[in-house]
C-alpha cells in the first residue's frame, strides 16, 4: 500500500507544480486553491509512504515523479524545450525511479 501512497503522492506533486504556474503568484483564488490542496494531500499521502518505506527511497521517488510529470507538461502545456538531451535527462530520472523501486 506504501508503494501506492507514493505514487499518488507524487502525481499530487505533478499537479501542485503545474498549479503554481495557473495561480500567477497565488493571485488566483481557484488555482491557488486547488494547488495548496494538492500540496497538502501530496505530503499527507508521502507521510503514509513513509511509514514503511526509507526516506531516501521515498523520497527520491517522490521528487522524481514530480520532476518528470512536471518537464513533461511543461514540454505539453508550455511549450518547454524538447530537446533529445532534455528528453535523455528525463529518462535518466526514470531509470533512477525504476532502479529505485526494483532494489528497494
Amino acid at each position: 500500500m506504501a508503494w501506492l501512497y507514493l505514487f499518488f503522492a507524487g502525481l499530487l506533486e505533478i499537479g501542485w507544480a503545474i498549479g503554481l504556474k495557473y495561480t500567477e503568484g497565488f493571485t488566483r483564488l481557484m488555482p491557488s486553491l486547488l494547488t495548496i490542496a494538492a500540496m497538502a494531500a501530496s505530503m499527507v499521502l508521502l507521510g503514509l509512504a513513509l511509514k514503511t518505506l526509507p526516506i531516501g527511497t521515498a523520497y527520491a521517488i517522490w521528487t522524481g515523479i514530480g520532476a518528470v510529470g512536471t518537464a513533461l507538461l511543461g514540454i505539453a502545456l508550455f511549450g518547454d524545450p524538447a530537446t533529445v538531451a532534455r528528453l535523455a535527462c528525463i529518462g535518466l530520472i526514470v531509470a533512477g525511479i525504476i532502479g529505485l523501486k526494483v532494489v528497494t
